[in-house]
């Protein structure tokens, strides 16, 4: 078996968020991908199982960074919950905004592959809605949200910021992510806030 060499992984990532925020993951091709990366198309297999492999890749890619981020201030002692939310709110935020690719790959797939493969898919963005509920359980225990249902929410804030960023990435000159930000903050603090 060959050795991996370089940046090839990294490279075949960056090409397929690219081929699939373009194209769409169900019409790209691994011959496309390669081609975009400047490799060869088998050299992609020695690195990916499939294009699925790639895509669950991308996947763990968004979830493992913005997890450990945000565990680290779910975590700490020092910030209040409110803060707490603001961060949530500004890591997912700034995590698109310097990857607008991705932003469209996010909304493009990751419904699929939760309803496809949900078993394979990364269990980095269970843990980190984990953390973001437990922000609001503690901010809910200590009186500074309102009692909601917070699956309900959950689902109400990835629902709406899955069509925001839908938005902004198919035309992002009529509306800025950091105004799209600013405005939900704004409705979830004081749709929650006592």
């Amino acid at each position: 078996m060959r050795l991996k060499e370089g940046n090839k992984d990294k490279r075949i990532i960056e090409a397929a968020i690219q081929i699939f925020a373009e194209n769409g993951y169900h019409k790209a091709k691994i011959s496309e991908i390669a081609k975009r990366a400047g490799v060869a198309t088998g050299s992609v297999y020695v690195y990916f199982k499939n294009k699925q492999a790639i895509l669950l890749k991308i996947f763990e890619n968004i979830w493992k960074p913005l997890f450990v981020e945000l565990k680290k201030v779910a975590d700490n002692k020092e910030f209040s919950h409110e803060e707490k939310l603001d961060f949530l709110i500004d890591l997912v935020f700034d995590f698109f905004i310097e990857n607008p690719s991705m932003a469209i790959v996010f909304v493009n797939e990751q419904h699929y592959l939760l309803r496809t493969q949900k078993e394979a898919f990364t269990n980095y963005y269970i843990r980190f809605m984990e953390q973001g509920e437990l922000i609001l359980r503690r901010g809910i225990k200590e009186k500074v949200f309102n009692d909601l249902d917070i699956k309900i929410f959950r689902y109400f804030i990835l629902g709406g910021l899955r069509n925001l960023l839908s938005t902004w990435a198919e035309n992002p000159s009529e509306v800025s992510l950091n105004k799209i930000r600013q405005n939900v903050k704004f409705l979830t603090k004081h749709g929650i806030l006592k």
